[in-house]
């Protein structure tokens, strides 16, 4: 029981990370660039104190490349893409895509899918299609892009974070080396507002559901069986629709509904025919 209501509340953190970000720039209380180096920056904090209280915080650790480069894409294009799209509906297309690059990459490293987690990866691209189709779901192409980069980079920092020996370390460096490249991307990007209200919001989603989700999520994964793991993240893009529902106003409809048992469906059924003998 203890293990199932942590591992639901670090879904509900990976999904509140939508909705804090969707409020905070449909309000204009705060620029995208200035959230992404926010977040960034206050959960690297974080995560620095954590390693230092553990008496883990070494000075010698090389950082990936592809790690940082990953995190980047997807903390700068998440926050651009909520300018305009709903948080239900940017989660999906994030998780979609997520899910599509690790897969593809576990082809290019020599892994042989089984034939039904082919059908569940097309059904998830028909998915991720049907959502970036203005004629059916209406969705803002600019913004659907940017999501689809910060999809694709956040799969990008998935697969490098596989080959990590210590999980929270890897993260911490991470977040530390992306930091000043998110400063240069702010000072680049001109002046933008920032509210109080948008500073507590990007502190919140740095320390509280990006760092502190993270902690959890690395303390409940080796209790969880792959399989498990997986499957829960699907939930993240119904908890985001709910909490646009709830906090900002936003509709359920039947795109959403028709694009979640696409993508959510095709992947599930991916995960679970890649964990059959």
């Amino acid at each position: 029981m203890k293990l199932f209501l942590l591992t639901s509340l670090t879904m509900v953190a990976f999904a509140a990370n939508s909705v804090i970000n969707r409020a905070a720039l449909a309000d204009s209380a705060i620029g995208p660039t200035s959230f992404a180096l926010i977040r960034l920056a206050t959960g690297a904090l974080l995560l620095v104190i954590i390693l230092r209280a553990q008496g883990a915080l070494k000075s010698n650790i090389r950082p990936r490349f592809d790690a940082v480069l990953g995190l980047i894409l997807y903390a700068i294009g998440f926050s651009f893409a909520y300018l305009v799209l709903e948080a239900g509906l940017g989660a999906l297309l994030l998780f979609g895509m997520v899910q599509i690059t690790m897969f593809m990459g576990a082809v290019l490293k020599g892994n042989r899918p089984k034939p039904l987690q082919w059908l569940g990866a097309v059904i998830g691209l028909l998915g991720l299609f049907y959502v970036l189709n203005p004629s059916t779901s209406g969705i803002d192409l600019t913004g659907a892009a940017l999501m689809v980069i910060a999809g694709f980079g956040w799969g990008i920092y998935s697969l490098a974070g596989q080959k990590a020996t210590h999980a929270l370390t890897a993260t911490t460096t991470s977040f530390v080396c992306a930091t000043p490249i998110a400063v240069i991307v702010w000072l680049l990007s001109g002046s933008e507002v920032v509210t109080g209200t948008g500073f507590a919001l990007a502190c919140l989603s740095g320390i509280v559901t990006s760092g502190l989700g993270y902690v959890l999520w690395f303390y409940v994964l080796p209790q969880l069986q792959t399989s498990t793991a997986a499957v829960a993240q699907l939930s993240v893009p119904l908890i985001a629709m709910v909490g646009g529902m709830v906090f900002l106003g936003e509709t359920w409809t039947l795109d959403f509904t028709i694009a979640s048992i696409l993508v959510l469906g095709g992947i599930g059924l991916s995960v679970w025919a890649g964990q059959r003998d």
